[in-house]
């Protein structure tokens, strides 16, 4: 007899599971699932397709949604369920306004050292961006974009900095790939060489304005898809541009 597939059957859990990770493991799952919009904002959540599809009980699926809840991804109302969460303009602006200001610092404590090796990095780095934006393969170019501003952050050596960073990178992502179009990677190629070049010509200045200019914009044309399309978003419909401090 012929089963019907599952609702779900993008989700991957690691096997065998580790002993005491399973809500981890579930979480991870289900989070990546919603950053990479295969779950999309405003879905109604089956826990009981979930349960099935991943091979374990109610528990940790419950237990991950309340987890996932916590950092925005998931709204779970009393008799009603839960449902992926809209994509809020409001906390977008902060998370990237955070990324702004730690970013440009990182960027003088590298500039400040010159690692060889993290310039090496980046270049590598670099070439990957092109050869992903070559293939049209808008995913690995996303993770390849996500190591570029990690490697950046990383030069502070501040685990606390790039904790914050890292705390903030869900609910951003989701909100980037929401506008990732081939145009949109040349143009995050060209801006991430501006603040390569930065770096090699040890201008901190130069470094900062690029890495700054990149975030805004980023944001103008998050601005401009929310607008076009508020479905997605909790606050599309109401959305201020000039309340970004742009610049």
């Amino acid at each position: 007899m012929k089963t019907e597939a599952s609702p779900y059957s993008f989700l991957v859990l690691p096997t065998p599971l580790a002993r005491g990770s399973v809500t981890t493991d579930v979480t991870a799952a289900i989070r990546n699932a919603i950053v990479a919009l295969w779950l999309a904002p405003g879905e109604t959540i089956d826990k009981s397709a979930l349960c099935e599809r991943l091979g374990v009980s109610r528990f940790p699926v419950s237990e991950a949604l309340a987890r996932l809840q916590g950092e925005g991804l998931v709204d779970i109302a009393p008799q009603r369920g839960s449902t992926v969460s809209l994509v809020r303009i409001a906390d977008v602006r902060e998370y990237m306004l955070i990324r702004k200001a730690l970013e440009s610092e990182a960027l003088r404590v590298l500039i400040g050292n010159h690692d060889a090796d993290v310039i090496e990095a980046l270049h590598a780095n670099m070439a990957a961006q092109r050869a992903a934006a070559e293939r049209d393969d808008s995913e690995t170019f996303h993770q390849i974009d996500i190591e570029f501003h990690d490697i950046i952050s990383r030069s502070m050596r501040f685990t606390k900095i790039k904790g914050i960073i890292d705390s903030a990178r869900a609910n951003l992502d989701r909100a980037r790939r929401l506008i990732i179009t081939p145009r949109r990677l040349a143009l995050t190629i060209a801006e991430h060489q501006a603040i390569l070049d930065g770096i090699l010509a040890q201008d901190a200045e130069r470094a900062t304005r690029a890495i700054r200019a990149h975030i805004d914009a980023v944001m103008v044309e998050l601005f401009a898809f929310a607008r076009e399309h508020p479905e997605p978003f909790a606050d599309g419909d109401v959305l201020e541009q000039d309340t970004f401090p742009f610049g």
